[in-house]
């Protein structure tokens, strides 16, 4: 693509999920500085009480955590709440019923407590461009179709959708590949595979193609 650097790295401190349901939390925490990395560490469950998600995440509830941060970000959805043919989903079914008045009121609230929320789409272009000039994406995605080139073995098989989000921080154009860090991975490598293949992860059904831009972050650029 003109006018890009050939290549791209954000140099994150990666950091392993403790439960099923963390990924999200553990992507926000590794965008964070170490001061606030180390906060909310601390007073993870207190913070988890105070944000009203208890051990279930959604998108617009991690944009309520970088708010907390004060990490300037903006997110990009296709349903603006959740979409009503979730309910019938198996993997959405057990929790939509629970979390649906807190997710839908965030939403409803998100403007006024200055979050940018659209109800947009966006193409792998718009994604590489983001991570050539401002900073991290973090990208949810259908877990059973993405798979690392490094550490496929070592990833636990999924069937059907299984949603979990990864910070993508760097990328290569010479062999059409993005890096990423997954809150699976125990070792703190940084995962890659093909652009094209983390396309077909996050477009996936399920994920409503979320996606949260990070600007000004804090992380060391190389």
């Amino acid at each position: 693509m003109n006018g890009l650097p050939q290549s791209k790295h954000y140099n994150l401190t990666h950091y392993q999920q403790r439960y099923n349901w963390d990924c999200g939390l553990s992507c926000i925490i590794m965008i964070l500085s170490t001061q606030q990395r180390d906060e909310m560490l601390t007073n993870f469950e207190a913070i988890c009480k105070e944000e009203g998600f208890g051990s279930s995440t959604w998108t617009i509830d991690l944009c309520y955590l970088l708010l907390r941060y004060q990490v300037r970000h903006e997110y990009y959805t296709q349903t603006l709440g959740i979409d009503p043919n979730y309910s019938q989903h198996t993997y959405y079914s057990k929790i939509i019923d629970k979390d649906e008045k807190r997710v839908t009121r965030k939403f409803k609230d998100a403007k006024a407590h200055g979050l940018r929320v659209e109800q947009r789409t966006v193409d792998m272009e718009v994604i590489l461009r983001h991570l050539a000039r401002h900073g991290p994406v973090i990208l949810l995605t259908n877990a059973s179709v993405l798979t690392c080139e490094i550490c496929k073995q070592n990833v636990l098989e999924k069937f059907g959708y299984a949603g979990h989000y990864v910070v993508l921080c760097g990328y290569d154009m010479a062999t059409e590949k993005v890096f990423y860090h997954n809150p699976e991975v125990h070792d703190g490598h940084i995962c890659r595979c093909l652009a094209e293949s983390m396309d077909t992860a996050r477009r996936a059904y399920g994920t409503d193609e979320d996606i949260i831009l990070i600007f000004d972050q804090m992380a060391s650029k190389e």
